[in-house]
């Protein structure tokens, strides 16, 4: 596939991407303190889609790594806001049967596809290994905010989530600059950005309850 399609895919999931985080940012400083829109959930559902698709074009385990793991927690947090339920059934069904599809496509060729994955001449042992360790890391954040939800029953961004998004954006920026990769890396310089402004308007929160 050409190169520039590959990096179409991968900046749209981005733009999407970063602008849940504008969005939530917006109705935040509305609200002087962190909101949580449906938009946001939704947003990622569809971004996480779209990259998953991209890690898989440019053979990159970390990038699919990170995206398979938080799908269902999107849709979780669509279900904690009585969303999901307006889905109409055929939507729900796809998107929920879209990632095994996925998996199901991607070892169609078996122990060829996985040696492409940790053994790319493209990626460095020690460069994929930081970005696998980035996405776990960014990617915890979301088990973290999905705990903290269920515990709450309600879906909501704790101040645990913002900092672990902050460190985890640093350290996928590192694996960018040494990978070449532009889509993420002018993705997380926007969300490094945000999250740091989310960190300080939670802590004014609860400074001021």
């Amino acid at each position: 596939m050409d190169n520039w399609l590959v990096y179409s895919i991968g900046f749209l999931a981005q733009l999407l991407f970063s602008s849940r985080l504008v969005i939530q940012w917006v109705y935040s400083e509305r609200q002087k303190r962190v909101i949580t829109p449906t938009i946001f959930w939704t947003l990622s559902l569809l971004a996480s889609f779209l990259l998953f698709i991209y890690g898989y074009l440019r053979d990159d385990f970390a990038i699919m790594l990170g995206q398979g793991l938080t799908y269902f927690i999107y849709i979780r947090n669509l279900q904690l806001q009585n969303q999901w339920q307006r889905y109409p059934k055929f939507m729900q069904w796809f998107l929920l049967l879209v990632p095994s599809f996925i998996v199901i496509f991607y070892f169609n060729n078996n122990a060829i596809d996985v040696e492409k994955l940790f053994k790319n001449d493209a990626i460095p042992f020690w460069l994929l290994l930081l970005g696998i360790v980035s996405q776990v890391v960014f990617t915890f954040r979301f088990v973290y905010q999905w705990l903290y939800s269920e515990k709450l029953k309600e879906s909501a961004l704790p101040f645990g989530f913002w900092l672990l998004s902050l460190i985890g954006s640093l350290l996928i920026l590192t694996y960018a600059i040494f990978r070449k990769d532009p889509v993420l890396f002018i993705g997380h310089v926007l969300g490094a950005i945000i999250y740091i402004r989310n960190i300080i308007l939670t802590r004014k929160h609860v400074i001021a309850t």
